[in-house]
């Protein structure tokens, strides 16, 4: 397996794995991925053999970007590095890719000294993304209620 950084033209693979991992991945269009990869710090993807079979993006503080649950994290933390989105293809899923990507993610955050920030949706509830972020050591910070959804927000300490 292959990590590098995402690229524009990887846009397409990127919001069809995003559509697979709905509803926990959150629905944007292609256009909204390439908008992220742009905002991204760290926009990784694993490949194999040339194709894309899990991503991660992680945004920095103050930003554009215009999500709810990141501006949570703005208003609350100077100092995050926000995972925005992680994904697996449905035909690589339980082979510890996503687990890979966020060793990545979290080595990246232990270099420049800074907290993992995440939420997993409660409403619609995503009980495997909870187990998934219990796996690696985030914490659960407290419920957050807007529009229809609800979202535990999390954090990891870059320790």
């Amino acid at each position: 397996m292959i990590f590098r950084t995402l690229r524009n033209e990887d846009a397409p693979s990127l919001w069809r794995i995003n559509e697979e991992g709905l509803p926990g991945t959150g629905k944007v269009s292609e256009n909204d991925i390439i908008d992220l990869l742009n905002l991204a710090e760290l926009p990784l993807g694993a490949f194999e053999e040339d194709e894309l079979v899990g991503f991660v993006l992680c945004l920095p503080p103050k930003t554009r970007y215009g999500s709810l649950n990141y501006a949570w994290f703005n208003k609350r933390y100077d100092n995050f590095l926000y995972v925005d989105r992680i994904a697996v293809s449905e035909k690589h899923r339980n082979r510890k890719i996503g687990s890979l990507l966020y060793q990545k993610v979290i080595a990246y955050a232990q270099e420049k000294n800074r907290p993992v920030a995440a939420e997993v949706s409660l409403k619609p509830p995503n009980p495997k993304s909870m187990r998934f972020h219990a796996r690696h050591d985030f914490d659960e910070l407290e419920v957050f209620h807007h529009e229809s959804m609800s979202v535990t927000m999390m954090l990891r300490d870059c320790e």
